[in-house]
C-alpha cells in the first residue's frame, strides 16, 4: 500500500519527528511504499498545491502526527485529502490522541481512525483491515466509527518488550540526516515516575523500554557521519540507567564521533563523573525538569525531586563546560503568585539563561495525566463549562490559588526576563 505520513506544525520550522520515522520504517519493512512530509511555519503551502500533491501521490492511507494545538489545522488538511482522493483513509496518532474521547470523531468528520498506542504495529493492523475489507469491524489499537453510528475500539496491541524489534528510521533510509540541520534520536521510551501533570505514566505503564547499546551507537554513528552531527535525543530520561548510558557515551568517545548532543534527564540521575563523560562524548546541553522551586508546590507534583538537587546538578554541568536548560511551569496545583515568582528567581540565580526550553510555560492539562482525570481534586477551575470532545482543558483554567489575572502576570514576568522574548511555543 501507499502510505503518506505528515507532520504539520504551523508554529515552528519543519522538523520531522522521530515517531513518523519509526512508523515509516515499520511499514517499509513490511513492503509498503512510504513517503514522509514535514510542513512547518516557513514551508510554502497552499491548499490547491497540497490537493494536487495528494492527487499525484494518491495515498491509500494518510497518517498525521497530532497535538491538541494543531488538531483543527490537521482536520482541515484531512478534509483536503478527502476532497482530492475520497477513498484515502485518515489516521491520527500522537501523544494527545492516545487518550482522546471516542466521540472526538464527531467533530473530526474527515478522520477515520484514532490510534490508541504505539503506531508501528497499530498502523500495520489498519493496513491489514483495509486490505481484507474489514474496516467496518473493530481494528486492533484503533477507535473508529461503527455502522450503527457509534464508535468502537479494537483490542489493545501490546508493544514489544525489546525496542530493537522496531526497525531504525535512519538505517532503513526513511529519514535522511543529510537533509536535516538537527537529527532527532530516540534510545528509550517511557518513564518510571508518576508526575501528576504528565501523560507518560499512563501511556507507558511506568516502564522504560530501550534499544540495545549496539543499536544506539550504530544509529549515532550513521547519523553523525552522514548529517550535521547535531543530535537531539527525545528520551524522557536519557540517563535512566547509569551503566547503560556510560556504555553509550564511552562507545561514542571510543569511535571519536563528531557530535553535538542535546539530552534530557533528571537531576538525581547525574553525578560529576557522568557529566564529565557526557562532555567528552559530545553532549553540549543538558535539559532537566524543575517545574517549581517552591516547597509549597513541588511536593504535590509526585516528582520526588527537590530544587537543591537540581541546583547541584546545574552547578556540576556548568563546571564541566556544559550548557543547561530547565523546564518549569506555572499555575501548578497549590502554587500562589509568590511561589511562581520563587521559581523564576531560582532559574535566574542558577545562571541558566532564560531562552528556548528555559522559558516557563503555563501547565497544560491534556488527556492521560492524573490532573486531567480529576481536575477538581487538584484545584483546577476551567474557564469554560464545556469543551469540544477533542479538546482537553489545555491552558484554559485558573486554580484555587491563582487567578487568571495572576497567571497572566507571571507569564508577563517570564517574558520580561526572556532573552528570546518567550516566543517558543510548546505542545
Amino acid at each position: 500500500m501507499r502510505v503518506l505520513l505528515i507532520d504539520f506544525n504551523p508554529f515552528m520550522v519543519a522538523a520531522t519527528p522521530i515517531s513518523l520515522g519509526y512508523l515509516g520504517a515499520s511499514l517499509k519493512g513490511h513492503g509498503h511504499e512510504i513517503k514522509v512530509l514535514s510542513i512547518g511555519s516557513t514551508t510554502n503551502f497552499s491548499p490547491t498545491a497540497f490537493k494536487g500533491f495528494i492527487r499525484e501521490y494518491s495515498p491509500d492511507i494518510v497518517g498525521f502526527g497530532t497535538y491538541q494545538r494543531s488538531i483543527f489545522h490537521i482536520n482541515a488538511m484531512a478534509s483536503l485529502v478527502k476532497e482530492a482522493t475520497p477513498e484515502t483513509f485518515i489516521v491520527l496518532g500522537g501523544p494527545q490522541i492516545t487518550f482522546l474521547p471516542d466521540d472526538s470523531l464527531s467533530v473530526l468528520p474527515a478522520v477515520d481512525f484514532l490510534c490508541r498506542g504505539e503506531g508501528e504495529l497499530i498502523t500495520l493492523a489498519v493496513v491489514d483491515a483495509i486490505l481484507s475489507g474489514q474496516t467496518e469491524l473493530p481494528v486492533p489499537g484503533i477507535t473508529s466509527r461503527n455502522p450503527e453510528g457509534g464508535y468502537f475500539t479494537g483490542s489493545p496491541v501490546p508493544p514489544p518488550k525489546n525496542l530493537d524489534e522496531y526497525p531504525s528510521p535512519w538505517l532503513e533510509g526513511v529519514l535522511d540526516p543529510a537533509d536535516m540541520d538537527e537529527s532527532i534520536m530516540l534510545t528509550s521510551r517511557g518513564c518510571p515516575h508518576v508526575c501528576a501533570f504528565c501523560y507518560t505514566p499512563a501511556a507507558f505503564g511506568r516502564k522504560i523500554r530501550a534499544h540495545s547499546v549496539e543499536r544506539v551507537i550504530e544509529e549515532i554513528a550513521f547519523v553523525a557521519n552522514r548529517g550535521s552531527g547535531r543530535l537531539w535525543f527525545a528520551d524522557p530520561n536519557f540517563s535512566f540507567s547509569e551503566t547503560r548510558v556510560v556504555e553509550i557515551l564511552e562507545g561514542i568517545a571510543r569511535r571519536d564521533l563528531k557530535v553535538d548532543m542535546w539530552i534530557e534527564t533528571r537531576a538525581d540521575m547525574l553525578n560529576k563523573d557522568l557529566i564529565s563523560l557526557m562532555k567528552r562524548a559530545g553532549v553540549n546541553v543538558i535539559a532537566m525538569g524543575l517545574e517549581s522551586a517552591s516547597e509549597n508546590v513541588y511536593t504535590h507534583l509526585k516528582k520526588n525531586l527537590d530544587p537543591d538537587r537540581i541546583r547541584q546538578a546545574v552547578e556540576m554541568a556548568f563546571d564541566s563546560g556544559l550548557d543547561v536548560e530547565l523546564f518549569s511551569q506555572y499555575a501548578l496545583p497549590h502554587e500562589r503568585f509568590e511561589d511562581a515568582m520563587q521559581t523564576l528567581n531560582f532559574v535566574k540565580a542558577s545562571g541558566v539563561k532564560i531562552r528556548g526550553n528555559s522559558n516557563a510555560q503555563q501547565m497544560q492539562i491534556y488527556y492521560g495525566s492524573e490532573i486531567a482525570a480529576d481536575p477538581a481534586k487538584f484545584g483546577i477551575k476551567p474557564l469554560r463549562d464545556s469543551f469540544q470532545p477533542c479538546m482537553a482543558i489545555g491552558t484554559e483554567f485558573e486554580t484555587e490559588w491563582m487567578s487568571k489575572d495572576e497567571i497572566d502576570r507571571i507569564k508577563a514576568a517570564w517574558k520580561i526576563e526572556s532573552l528570546d522574548g518567550g516566543k517558543r511555543v510548546v505542545a
